[in-house]
This record gives structure tokens, sequence and C-alpha cells, in this order.
């Protein structure tokens, strides 16, 4: 398991431990500065996570050019031999062919060798590219659900505010009501 994994484990485990806000079964109370500490080492362990996948993927290119040193060894090796056979004409042919046959056999493994090769690097990428998207859609996943909470709050927060505003200003109206129209005048000149 990644530390990547672990930590959207951690983050999952912690909205679970939540506590839901009153009269509400669906909204929980989340803690800032703990959510934001998850999401920042979240943050710095994608890049790692990623490095360790590129770094896979770029082992691609030395288990192709391994192939093809094999390759090439072997096609060497059969050359070696076809300059070595030829002595005479009757020789000469029998080594023509079997130098052929040779080179023919290198050729055909070294591009079996390359073709699995290149198959492999590329199961490699593929599962890594898949496995870095998983990882970041689970991210996106939780970063949403913790906007979606934030968004819901801060307008919970801002009608309450509102309600709150709307009393406030009732209130002082009433109060105005409340005051004669003697004093009102009186007041200032007091003052002064």
């Amino acid at each position: 398991m990644s530390r990547i994994e672990q930590l959207i484990g951690e983050i999952e485990e912690y909205i679970d431990s939540c506590k839901f806000q009153p009269l509400s079964n669906t909204k929980i109370v989340v803690n800032k500065e703990e959510m934001e500490e998850l999401l920042v080492e979240l943050r710095l362990r994608v890049p790692e996570e990623i490095k360790k996948y590129q770094k896979i993927i770029s082992q691609q290119d030395a288990i192709l050019a391994d192939a093809k040193a094999q390759a090439e060894s072997m096609i060497g090796d059969a050359k070696v031999q076809t300059e070595e056979m030829v002595s005479d004409s009757e020789i000469m042919q029998q080594a023509y062919s079997k130098a052929n046959a040779l080179v023919q056999d290198a050729q055909n493994q070294a591009d079996s060798i390359v073709n699995n090769a290149v198959q492999d690097a590329d199961q490699i990428r593929s599962n890594a590219i898949r496995y870095t998207d998983e990882m970041l859609a689970s991210l996106e996943t939780i970063i949403s659900r913790s906007l979606e909470n934030a968004t819901v709050h801060l307008n919970e927060l801002k009608s309450s505010l509102t309600d709150s505003r709307s009393i406030v200003q009732s209130n002082r109206a009433a109060l105005a009501k409340a005051i004669p129209t003697e004093n009102k005048t009186e007041e200032p000149a007091e003052q002064a």
C-alpha cells in the first residue's frame, strides 16, 4: 500500500470520525486545520508517487537497450561463424547456408526479445498510468467533498448572519418608534 493510499485512508477515517452537525445526519463538522494538514501531506506525496512510476516507465528503455544488445551480439556471433566457415566452394556454400540460418535464427530471437520487452514496458506504463489516475480521482473526490462542506457551512453562516441583522434592524426600528419625538430633538441640545 502506497503512502498516498494510506493518506486517503486516514482522510476517510477522519471524515467518518467527525461529529454530525446538529439536526443533520448528512452534514459533519470538520476541523479545518486537521483536514488541511492531511491535504497538504497528500499534496506533497503525489509528486513522489508520480516520480516512482515515471522511473518504472523509464526502465523500459533499459529493457529495450538490453534486448537490442543481445540481438546484436547474436548477429555478431553468427557473422563470426560465417567468416570462419569460408575455405573452399563446397564448404563455402555450407557456410553461407548455415550462416544465413544462424542470422535468421538470431534475428527471429532478437525480434521476439524486443517485442516481449516492448509489451512488458507498455504493460508497466499502462498500470502506472491507471494507478496514478485512480489516486488522482480519489484526491479529486476528497477535495470536492471538502469544498462542498465548506460551501454549505459558509452559506449557513451567511444565512444566520442575515437573519440576525434583520432581527437587529427590526428591534432598532421598534425602539425608534418608542422614543418620543420631543426627546429626539432635545437630545442633541443636551449633548452640546
